[in-house]
């Protein structure tokens, strides 16, 4: 099967202060802050650790946090949710590093797919 999910392409919550927060997530716990460029390499692939300022926009302010995960074959799989009756939000994003699509759980919250170039 080649459209699945194949790790977490990134974690992104909100914080008050999002600098701190991510400079004590890599001290103690070795994911990496700004000053380290965020990438954090696992061997399944790249996550990109982040945290977003408190009113970001990028997803629903009620949402603490949106899951990024790394996926093969994003057409694929977003015909197979669309199957199952999975909500799809109809934007789709392409930029040099991969594509993006989103879909939601079943208690709204908004979940990143990234397919990786």
């Amino acid at each position: 099967m080649t459209n699945h999910v194949t790790g977490i392409g990134g974690f992104f919550f909100r914080a008050n202060d999002p600098k701190a927060l991510a400079k004590w997530y890599y001290e103690h716990l070795g994911i990496n802050d700004e000053a380290h460029g965020f990438t954090w390499q696992q061997e399944a692939g790249p996550t990109v650790f982040s945290p977003f300022k408190r009113d970001s926009d990028y997803f629903d302010p009620k949402q603490p946090f949106m899951l990024n995960l790394r996926v093969q074959d994003l057409d694929g799989l977003l015909k197979k949710l669309e199957a199952a009756g999975v909500r799809i939000d109809p934007k789709r994003q392409d930029e040099g590093y991969g594509r993006f699509a989103w879909v939601y759980d079943p208690e709204g919250n908004k979940v990143e797919l990234w397919e990786p170039k």
